[in-house]
């Protein structure tokens, strides 16, 4: 029973922090299991199911700010669905160390870059439908990262938020909020494959995956709310320093 409230408690911490950053949190639940004794592959995959529901409840409340730009969400679905699929089937054949460290590497600088270069707006370049700005090869970018994403998600067991939304502001040059909006949606679809493939090859504890989401589900809701009411430069900050503690983390765990 302890071990158990420590799951719903992560599942907490998950919750709250992915609706507010745009991200399941299966990057951040991993490793939280692992301390609390969860074993290794449980600990990697039960998450992943159990981010689904938060993060619809989450994308919701973004989709009514009108902050979701469906372009990029199609487009990432359609990039990463099928890059998401052959992570998960490879993780019967490679170790997740390597790609673990790059994506530590990834997650650490991208949360420097928002400390120490805040995302400013920029002029002169191509706009697409409802005036949002579009940089150049914008789509080439999108399938690029959406393809990118879904691999690392798919060999790391997550819905892959954690890298989706600083590619969306820093690469794309989307707003933080709307990074965040489209990141939500797309990790919900994202999350599908890999949970059908993880559980095909019997890789999650499905009592850990309900427990974890009777926790996450609800402060879901409540991060989103709050990012929603926040200053665009302060959440920017706090996204930021999560992102380096989220970095750091994931050395942590190798």
């Amino acid at each position: 029973m302890i071990l158990y409230l420590g799951v719903f408690l992560v599942g907490i911490l998950i919750g709250f922090l992915g609706g507010l950053f745009g991200k399941g949190g299966s990057a951040v639940a991993t490793p939280m299991l692992s301390l609390i004794g969860i074993p290794g592959f449980v600990a990697v995959a039960a998450p992943l199911p159990a981010t689904i529901p938060g993060l619809a409840i989450a994308s919701a409340e973004y989709w009514r700010s009108r902050l979701i730009d469906w372009q990029i969400v199609r487009w990432s679905i359609a990039a990463g669905i099928p890059a998401t699929i052959l992570g998960s089937y490879l993780t019967n054949f490679t170790g997740s160390t390597p790609l673990l460290v790059v994506t530590g590497m990834l997650v650490l600088s991208s949360g420097l870059a928002f400390l120490l270069a805040p995302q400013e707006q920029r002029n002169g370049e191509d706009t697409g439908a409802g005036g949002v700005v579009r940089p150049a090869f914008w789509r080439l970018r999108l399938v690029l990262v959406a393809t990118g994403v879904g691999l690392v998600s798919g060999l790391l067991a997550n819905s892959g938020g954690f890298l989706l939304a600083p590619a969306y502001a820093r690469i794309l040059r989307q707003p933080l909020k709307a990074a965040f909006a489209s990141s939500l949606a797309v990790s919900m679809v994202l999350a599908v494959p890999g949970t059908l493939i993880h559980a095909w090859l019997g890789h999650i504890d499905w009592i850990v995956t309900v427990v974890l989401a009777a926790g996450s589900v609800p402060f879901s809701w409540l991060g989103a709310r709050t990012a929603l009411r926040s200053r665009p430069a302060r959440l920017e900050r706090v996204y930021g320093i999560a992102l380096v503690i989220l970095g750091v983390l994931m050395f942590f765990h190798l």
